[in-house]
């Protein structure tokens, strides 16, 4: 199974039923910079209690670990971090699923998700590419992995048009990642 096709395992079946979301994380920093594998799509909904009950529909038990309705909903009531996972049986396939939540920057994202093609014949719903740069110097604050600053890195190279400077600016003052910002885009210079 080709990796497009990975995506739309999970995208396709939100779309069928209008649920909003964005795919965030390695499949967007691909997007918008170097592609490399990955077996998992990190994706956010915009998801109600009552379009909780359509999910084991969309991922039916013969084909996909979903879980019961009832933690859904508990994932959904948490204003930060809500989140659970989708599995697809036969390839192991993984949807890290992330709830909209009270976080204005996920807010932020959906509002302003793009279209893209990944493929010829597919496309996907992306978290912009300045949400994207933020949430990984996030990670980076987290974890230090060079990963990150090697996805930022890709997405300047590949993508820097369509990059908005001010709203990336904007972002790292509002979540205090100018120090993390400051460390990571001079690794950025030193690589250039």
């Amino acid at each position: 199974m080709r990796q497009v096709d990975l995506f739309a395992l999970f995208t396709i079946p939100l779309e069928r039923v209008g649920i909003a979301y964005m795919v965030s994380g390695s499949v967007a920093s691909m997007a918008y910079g170097e592609p490399r594998l990955t077996n998992d799509i990190d994706m956010i909904l915009d998801l109600d209690m009552n379009r909780a009950c359509m999910m084991p529909q969309l991922f039916p038990e013969k084909d996909f670990y979903c879980p019961p309705v009832e933690v859904i909903k508990v994932e959904i009531k948490r204003p930060h971090r809500g989140h659970f996972n989708i599995i697809h049986h036969e390839t192991g396939h993984k949807a890290d699923i992330y709830m909209r939540g009270s976080d204005k920057l996920q807010c932020w994202g959906l509002e302003h998700r793009r279209r893209i093609s990944i493929a010829s014949e597919k496309a996907l719903w992306l978290a912009p590419p300045e949400y994207v740069i933020v949430r990984k110097l996030e990670y980076y604050r987290e974890g230090g992995s060079k990963k990150h600053i090697h996805d930022i890195q890709g997405m300047f190279d590949a993508s820097k048009d369509m990059i908005d400077e001010q709203t990336l600016r904007h972002w790292i003052n509002r979540l205090e990642l100018n120090k993390v910002w400051d460390t990571v885009f001079s690794e950025l210079e030193n690589n250039a």
